[in-house]
């Protein structure tokens, strides 16, 4: 059950210090490390989870450790965004700013191999570092560009970041669904599939919404 431990918040601290650094400095391997530290798979695999079982303490724990991870990202890549003044033209930042249909593609790839990381023998630390490449650079990408005055670009790689935040987890909750996972009793079963037809439903609206607003904007 995912908590808002001090050592979670360290990990997201020195996971967004590690690829902020990589960004700005274009290396890809250092990006990669920060994505090994990031600690993105647990939060967002226990949200689809929670839907899944209609567990409602689950998912109010597991939302807000996401919640809490996300803001410190947030906040702490603004304040080097202030500091390191990233080219926005560099390959890795201009990779992030834009939204492509590979990135949903990979984006939902991650979201169901978080979920059979949680049910198979798959590795959970390769997996998770599948989760934060849709996740952390594109969500550091923002801040740093928002703290160094590039509005436009910054609004891309947010897109991009929420984007990928609902695909992953509307592949989680689809593919826990897929796997048969439900509650034991069957007064639970009935919440839980109600709570899953609402996620699912949720999910599918927002990422309409998003593409939609993404493809308004590009003509205009």
């Amino acid at each position: 059950m995912p908590r808002v431990a001090h050592g979670s918040i360290w990990l997201w601290l020195l996971s967004t210090i590690v690829a902020a650094i990589g960004l700005y400095y274009n290396s890809v391997a250092i990006i990669i490390g920060a994505m090994v530290i990031a600690p993105l798979l647990g939060p967002n695999m226990a949200m689809a989870l929670a839907t899944t079982l209609g567990d409602l303490p689950l998912l109010w724990r597991a939302l807000k450790a996401s919640l809490a991870g996300i803001g410190t990202v947030m906040v702490l890549s603004v304040m080097l965004g202030v500091l390191l003044q990233v080219d926005p033209a560099s390959p890795e930042v201009s990779s992030r700013n834009a939204v492509a249909l590979g990135d949903i593609a990979v984006a939902l790839a991650s979201g169901a191999a978080g979920a059979l990381a949680f049910t198979t023998g798959v590795s959970a630390t390769l997996i998770g570092v599948m989760v934060a490449v849709a996740l952390l650079p594109p969500l550091v990408t923002f801040g740093l560009l928002l703290g160094g005055g590039h509005m436009v670009q910054a609004t891309g790689a947010l897109s991009l970041f929420l984007m990928n935040l609902i695909c992953i987890n509307l592949a989680g909750v689809t593919t826990f669904l897929v796997q048969g996972i439900r509650p034991a009793t069957w007064w639970e079963k009935d919440r839980a599939v109600k709570a899953t037809r609402i996620a699912l439903a949720l999910w599918a609206v927002l990422l309409a919404a998003l593409i939609s607003l993404i493809l308004l904007l590009r003509k205009s």
